[in-house]
């Protein structure tokens, strides 16, 4: 039988000043990486983080010091704060193993998030177990861990439940976790691969007979739910703001929002005569939760 090279993924890797993080995972983001993290075996220094983004095709030089110009001009940073840039070419095994080494379990409130090879004591939090993967991270970044707080506070057991977006499904296995047997729970993303990696991580944790999970955005046509999470980005939510609140009976929660992108979306609800929200902060990122 032919032997086969494992895959193969490109990594730019950008070591700055820790306050920079934000500002470069945003870069890297606009950059339409597959995947980031902070990746502590690459930086150079004890006082910097080197934060890579994953792609299968390096972009061009000039597009990437645009982005990260715009990215540190937004978080009102110096350039000065970025020290190195690297470009490499990585597997997934070399992937795999340095997480298995750094990623440790997150907790938020009634959750915790860990690899499937971390043992963990049972202190009765629910355990929602993501297995990496190349293309879309962990879900422990700021605007995920603003959803699960929502969801922990908000989500009442019974209550359908619609994940927007949904990427590895955290959300939705979350919910789904809290709620035991839900009457309807529907992750969507217009990203296949996303879909088929959030149907394996629900299968995991052995919600994935309870959540149906479909490719594609939202619509006219999707049904109402109690609850509803859009975790995307402010150029995202806004034009499909209408559609949200309209899909959300009881709870809407928008995150994926930077702190600079605040007004735009107060403005967007205010235009859609939306006065009942709160705004919720956890670093340079907000979520605004919308009861109905």
């Amino acid at each position: 039988m032919p032997v086969h090279d494992p895959p193969h993924w490109y990594s730019l890797a950008i070591t700055a000043e820790p306050a920079a993080a934000d500002a470069i995972e945003h870069a890297l983001n606009e950059l339409d990486a597959l995947g980031t993290e902070i990746n502590y075996m690459l930086r150079r220094t004890d006082d910097s983080v080197t934060v890579a983004g994953y792609f299968n095709a390096l972009p061009d030089d000039e597009i990437v010091q645009d982005e990260l110009h715009h990215a540190l001009r937004i978080f009102d940073l110096d350039e000065k704060a970025i020290r190195f840039v690297e470009r490499r070419e990585v597997s997934d095994q070399d992937w795999l193993a340095e997480w298995k080494k750094h990623w440790k379990p997150t907790v938020i409130g009634r959750f915790v998030i860990a690899p499937p090879w971390e043992k963990l004591e049972d202190d009765g939090r629910i355990v929602v177990q993501i297995e990496p993967n190349m293309a879309f991270g962990t879900g422990t970044h700021e605007t995920t861990r603003l959803c699960l707080r929502a969801i922990d506070e908000k989500y009442a057991v019974g209550d359908s439940f619609l994940d927007v977006g949904t990427g590895t499904g955290i959300l939705a296995i979350a919910a789904a976790k809290l709620a035991g047997d839900p009457p309807r729970f529907l992750a969507c993303d217009t990203d296949g691969d996303a879909i088929a990696i959030a149907k394996e991580n629900a299968e995991l944790n052995g919600v994935g007979q309870l959540i149906e999970f479909r490719i594609g955005a939202i619509s006219d046509d999707t049904p109402v739910f109690d609850f509803v999470c859009a975790n995307l980005t402010v150029d995202v939510i806004v034009p499909i703001l209408p559609m949200l609140l309209k899909r959300a009976k009881m709870t809407l929660v928008l995150s994926g929002i930077l702190t600079e992108q605040e007004n735009a979306i107060v403005s967007a609800l205010t235009e859609n005569n939306v006065t009942n929200f709160v705004i919720n902060r956890a670093g340079e990122w907000i979520a605004v939760v919308v009861d109905s």
